[in-house]
């Protein structure tokens, strides 16, 4: 039993460490940067979240998902998800990138009307 253990635990290190190809590596990729995002005009950047979302059968919130493994072997169990998993995973990444710049640029909502004048003055 003891032999086995070892095993394994020798086995799992050397699965996950070799090139990026940890689950813990792979499901930080999918994490994007919503800075991208914000040169892209507000009706444009929501139909493009919207069709990214109906393509993979997301919802428009989406967020990426993690798991959590136990004892911090995350950096070395070998991510074993299926390529329609690890692509559902990267879509909500970039759902989740999208919203935080629409969320940031306040996209559909109306604009404040800006009114400059004497405080306690009403305008005209």
């Amino acid at each position: 039993m003891r032999w086995t253990m070892v095993a394994l635990a020798s086995c799992l290190t050397v699965a996950g460490c070799v090139g990026g190809t940890s689950l813990a590596e792979r499901q930080d990729e999918d994490v994007q940067s919503s800075l991208q995002y914000d040169d892209v005009p507000c009706d444009q950047l929501v139909a493009q979240r919207n069709q990214l979302a109906q393509q993979n059968n997301l919802p428009a919130t989406a967020k990426p998902g993690f798991s959590n493994p136990a004892m911090g072997f995350g950096p070395f169990i070998p991510d074993t998800r299926s390529k329609a998993q690890r692509a559902s995973n990267k879509a909500s990444g970039g759902i989740d990138a999208m919203n935080r710049s629409i969320e940031r640029r306040d996209c559909g909502k109306p604009k404040k009307k800006e009114t400059f004048g004497l405080p306690g003055s009403k305008p005209s």
